[in-house]
């Protein structure tokens, strides 16, 4: 059976090999899950991808060209299902590394937060799905009024980018929350930066969108600038709390 580091005291310094070491076994027991994930999400790959293209009107409305395509479609959506159903697996063990140089109450809301964390994921990637991708697609397909044929693996490329980057986005609000709370980020750090900010997600924006042009770029910017005031909101609220607590104040409890 396997013992979490999530419960045990913050130990003495360690060196830097055991910390490498440590990360290798949280990393390959990460990876073990995401395989396992994605071995029973290849059972539900059909039904996904019948789902996936209600947008369009259903599979049937895309075209095969290369012989390895279908495939390669299979194995990427198969891939986003293995990640989500691993996702509560890999937040614990990416908490129980980070939570090693913490206190037993840190630890605890770490643990607490891995299903908060798999919830936000599962929100961005229905954002991306019901709201943004019929958008984009209505825009897309009826740009020029021309007949529009559909690739298999350009549209589930574009579908599954949306999803996972958008749900991996939404998970920047908790993510900040958490670094304020433990100390690591403070909010002004975050409202002097946003012209930085703008840019980081300009350039992020580029690399993820399948095409890269603007207006398909403008359609993950918008979500992720929201997402970066909502994480100045928060860290502010975490910081609030974290002074209230060291000055022992009644306001937080």
């Amino acid at each position: 059976m396997y013992n979490s580091n999530m419960e045990e005291e913050p130990s003495a310094v360690m060196p830097i090999s055991q910390h490498l070491e440590d990360l290798r076994k949280v990393l390959l027991r990460a990876i073990i899950g995401l395989i396992v994930g994605v071995a029973a999400g290849a059972f539900f790959v059909k039904p996904v991808l019948n789902f996936f293209a209600q947008s369009i009107g259903g599979v049937d409305k895309l075209q095969v060209i290369e012989v390895t395509e279908s495939m390669s479609v299979y194995m990427r959506v198969a891939l986003l299902i293995g990640l989500i159903v691993a996702l509560p697996w890999i937040f614990y063990q990416l908490f129980s590394f980070v939570g090693k140089g913490l206190k037993k109450a840190e630890k605890r809301g770490l643990l607490i937060a891995i299903p908060f964390a798999t919830l936000l994921f599962l929100a961005g990637g229905s954002f991306a799905f019901f709201i943004m991708l019929p958008a984009s697609m209505r825009f897309f397909t009826t740009l020029l009024e021309v007949n529009t044929s559909l690739r298999l693996s350009s549209y589930f490329g574009f579908v599954v980018n949306l999803i996972f980057w958008i749900g991996v986005s939404f998970e920047l609000p908790l993510l900040v929350f958490v670094l304020t709370r433990v100390g690591v980020l403070k909010p002004e750090y975050l409202t002097k930066g946003w012209r930085v900010a703008i840019v980081v997600i300009a350039i992020l924006s580029a690399v993820i969108t399948p095409t890269g042009d603007p207006v398909n770029m403008l359609i993950f910017m918008l979500p992720l600038f929201g997402l970066y005031l909502l994480s100045i909101g928060l860290s502010a609220l975490a910081y609030k709390a974290r002074r209230a607590k060291k000055t022992g104040s009644p306001e937080v409890k």
